[in-house]
């Protein structure tokens, strides 16, 4: 991020006084040096609405004004601006005022009578710091909005994947980083034997509603690991006796940062596919 000389000297500058003369000498001053956006004014009173209108790169300022001093004036521009950073360089013949003038907000200061190469380095850095900052504050609004737009666009592809998912299987869930089920369709929780243990706290085949024990057990080893599983066999006895099957595949989740968020998954019943296996083979 760099500043280029032609931005400095385009700079909107606004010079602070009540004597003519010191104004009269810094509009030569600057004009001299490059400067093409100069405006003055000898009324104090009138900074607010000019910064407002046409919101100065820096602000020269003198602080001994009749109506309003130059410490008046940078407490009404604190108020009156939306930029939190304060373009003021206060001109003075007071050096004890120069510690109190960058307590109260301003940037840097210049001496009176004045040092006329002083003068021209002291705007000179001073527009290149200004300029920089505003710069990094566009490229921070651009950031925000590209992180925001990003965002949005992460969203909706995640619905889209979760539409998709719901559509294409029986069953869908996700867990979040404690095992807590957040999103849940279809039988997953007693496909995962949650909430179906026995009163006595021990798991068996009954208590898992007709699940496979090893089964169920290796799927939830899997989980608590943290590895991805595809097309992972489980099956059950209904009370009937009759026996189904499934496929379940699931993913874990972690954000930008790598760090766990959670679980998701997906399960389609393949108890059909093999019956019609068995059937195509029993007529053949």
């Amino acid at each position: 991020m760099k500043v280029i000389e032609a931005e400095i000297l385009n700079a909107r500058i606004l010079i602070v006084d009540d004597q003519a003369s010191n104004v009269s000498l810094l509009e030569q001053l600057l004009s001299e040096a490059g400067y093409t956006h100069v405006v003055s004014t000898m009324q104090p009173q009138e900074v607010c609405a000019l910064h407002r209108a046409k919101s100065f790169d820096l602000i020269l300022l003198d602080l001994q004004m009749p109506v309003m001093d130059g410490f008046q004036v940078m407490e009404g521009l604190k108020t009156n601006s939306t930029d939190s950073y304060l373009p003021v360089i206060v001109l003075t013949a007071q050096p004890g005022h120069k510690l109190r003038a960058l307590q109260a907000g301003a940037k840097d200061f210049i001496s009176k009578p004045f040092d006329l190469v002083e003068v021209k380095t002291r705007i000179h850095n001073m527009l290149e710091v200004r300029l920089l900052y505003r710069k990094l504050e566009d490229f921070n609004k651009v950031l925000e909005q590209a992180v925001a737009e990003r965002t949005a666009e992460l969203r909706e592809s995640e619905a889209r994947f979760r539409s998709l998912t719901e559509l294409a299987s029986d069953w869908y869930w996700e867990q979040d980083e404690n095992g807590h089920f957040t999103r849940v369709s279809g039988p997953v929780l007693e496909m995962l034997g949650v909430g179906v243990e026995t009163l006595s706290g021990t798991s068996s085949n009954a208590a898992l509603g007709g699940w496979n024990q090893a089964e169920h057990d290796l799927l939830q080893a899997t989980i608590a690991a943290r590895q991805p599983f595809l097309d992972f066999a489980l099956s059950r006895i209904n009370p009937d006796g009759t026996r189904q099957q499934f496929r379940v595949s699931g993913e874990p989740m972690f954000s930008q940062s790598a760090r766990f968020i959670g679980y998701r998954g997906v399960g389609v019943e393949t108890t059909a596919q093999g019956q019609n296996s068995a059937v195509l083979r029993a007529s053949a």
